[in-house]
């Protein structure tokens, strides 16, 4: 082979070489994007993702958010398109909604844990708490059977240990309620608006927040800060390894977030990160 002909053959390859790097980093270049729609819950979540907004556009990421007053819809937004990720629930709550309606969402990253907590307009204290008393829990399975976890935490029921062990408690797993209170299942956006009915009720720290409801100062009964029940940012499983869900998830977990999380919900919310 002559000088020449090895030379050109070399820059072929060379330009072949370059050719498929090119296409590559533009392929993953696709991939990426600037702009996301992501679902959060109305509240605390709202005041905790305008930080994140701004974090993430220093990155070049403009965040749109959705509001949503129901539980049950951001997921189905998110598996519908319309959403790119949501941060709104826990675990145990993803895990049931993937079950039960037929959901690919995946968690990304860690957000929150938000404490739930019993709140009521009648007593102060649960040590109050009279025979018979209408007791609000949420009607949806995840956050229901864990309304239940601090009512048998409290001393005040008794659930089978299977559903204990499984997550899956229900009204129907009560064993012993000595008090014989009446456990009302109700959405959970609609317990704080029940509370003039019921003696006390179980509400989300996201509705709790809206109500004027301070879990240190308002909750008769209250969950340890650390628990199973962290919540996460979702994608579709599709996106689980697209760049934009990485950097979404870093502008969350940055120290200016962790921060206003800290200085501004004091121990009502906690960093999960």
């Amino acid at each position: 082979m002559n000088t020449f002909f090895r030379r050109r053959t070399a820059l072929g390859a060379l330009s072949v070489t370059l050719a498929a790097a090119l296409f590559c980093g533009s392929a993953a270049f696709a991939q990426d994007k600037n702009s996301l729609k992501v679902g959060v819950s109305v509240g605390s979540a709202e005041q905790i993702f305008e930080v994140v907004k701004k974090v993430a556009a220093k990155d070049g990421l403009n965040i749109q958010l959705v509001v949503f007053n129901d539980y049950q819809l951001p997921n189905a937004a998110l598996a519908s398109g319309d959403l790119d990720a949501n941060a709104f629930q826990h675990q145990p709550f993803l895990d049931n909604q993937n079950k039960s309606r037929g959901f690919d969402i995946v968690p990304v990253g860690l957000t929150i844990t938000a404490p739930l907590g019993f709140y009521s307009r009648k007593i102060k204290s649960i040590d109050q708490l009279p025979d018979g008393a209408a007791v609000g829990i949420q009607n949806d399975p995840s956050n229901g059977n864990r309304a239940l976890l601090l009512l048998q935490a409290a001393g005040l029921i008794t659930l089978k240990p299977e559903a204990v062990k499984n997550n899956t408690a229900t009204p129907l797993d009560v064993v012993t309620n000595p008090k014989k209170l009446k456990l009302v299942a109700l959405d959970a956006a609609q317990l704080p608006r029940s509370l003039d009915d019921l003696t006390i009720a179980a509400i989300n720290n996201d509705y709790a927040g809206k109500a004027g409801l301070s879990l240190d100062k308002d909750a008769v009964i209250k969950e340890a800060a650390k628990s199973p029940y962290a919540n996460i940012i979702a994608v579709r499983r599709a996106d689980k390894d697209k760049p934009w869900a990485k950097r979404l998830v870093a502008a969350y977990q940055s120290p200016e977030v962790k921060s206003f999380i800290e200085t501004q919900f004091k121990g009502s919310l906690v960093p999960a990160f």
